[in-house]
């Protein structure tokens, strides 16, 4: 494999997390739900035991949608009210449209790329 390319996807990974990882942890720590220091140890926790779990099992899942569901969790258990579920459907929207878009720009990035190459 050229060199160019993992060089290329640690910084593309890099500038994403640079440009809207702060809007991610702002939306999990406060727009699904109010979260205080020991329900987030506790939502991490039941993450980290999802992930484990679905890890020893062989079972693929998205770490982001794992820590998801364990602040919705942990916001339920508040009151059903605690969490906006404004902001939940939104999450679930952008989800189900990562995989097409995703799949339509790789495919446009390949064939432009392809012409270079």
């Amino acid at each position: 494999m050229p060199e160019w390319i993992p060089l290329t996807c640690y910084t593309v990974i890099a500038l994403g997390t640079l440009s809207g990882g702060w809007k991610i942890v702002k939306t999990m720590g406060s727009k699904i739900t109010k979260v205080t220091a020991f329900e987030g140890v506790v939502a991490e926790s039941a993450g980290a035991l999802t992930l484990f779990s679905t890890e020893h099992f062989k079972i693929p899942v998205s770490t982001t949608h794992t820590i998801t569901g364990s602040i919705i969790g942990v916001g339920i258990t508040k009151r059903i009210s605690a969490v906006r579920w404004g902001v939940t459907v939104k999450l679930l929207w952008a989800w189900v449209l990562t995989i097409p878009v995703s799949a339509i720009l790789a495919a446009l990035i390949y064939e432009i790329l392809n012409l270079f190459l």
